[in-house]
């Protein structure tokens, strides 16, 4: 044999030890591969489970917090609306005849956690729903700060423009809790 033939010869037979070498090392890996993508899957869907029997407890909470307070909300505005014409009493005394002002606590915690950390694991239409819950949080905060600077601001005053303006201001407190108790329902109904 030639020494042509012979390297070739070699490099033939060191090819094929080189595939029969190298297919278990790339079975392997693949299988391990795989077993990390599974065993992924298996934490994230462990995770999000464990997010969501969280979240609908957080959900319910805070939807009992809503139906617990709109009551209070409405005898506020109903004493608001009976005092309206008494120029005697003032905005607090009005305040104090209904019990106080009363606002629900929205608990987010949860979904506030998972969209700092892992939101691409919700579904969309769910992610939407509890984006509009966050929105409608923040819109309720914005009005009930409103609410409490005027308030402040007027508790002395004795005019019907100013009980009028309380009761337009907590009617649309109740619109916005309805709102996004509406959306906390779309939640808890699947």
């Amino acid at each position: 044999m030639s020494t042509t033939r012979r390297t070739q010869q070699k490099m033939k037979n060191n090819f094929k030890t080189f595939i029969k070498d190298i297919i278990p090392v790339l079975l392997g890996v693949l299988i391990a591969l795989w077993i990390d993508n599974w065993n992924e899957e298996r934490k994230d869907k462990k995770y999000i489970d464990h997010f969501y029997l969280s979240l609908v407890k957080e959900l319910r909470d805070t939807n009992k917090e809503i139906i617990e307070k709109i009551p209070y909300q409405k005898a506020l505005i109903d004493t608001l609306q009976s005092y309206s014409n008494n120029e005697t009493l003032s905005l607090l005394m009005v305040i104090e005849k209904a019990g106080g002002v009363k606002g629900p606590r929205i608990k987010l915690n949860y979904w506030n956690a998972l969209s700092n950390s892992k939101i691409e694991l919700i579904e969309y239409e769910k992610l939407s729903v509890l984006a509009e819950i966050e929105e409608g949080n923040e819109l309720l905060k914005y009005k009930q700060n409103k609410l409490l600077d005027f308030i402040y601001s007027n508790l002395t005053e004795t005019s019907k423009k100013e009980k009028i303006i309380l009761k337009i201001m907590m009617e649309e407190l109740i619109t916005t809790q309805i709102s996004i108790q509406k959306d906390i329902q779309k939640i808890l109904n699947e």
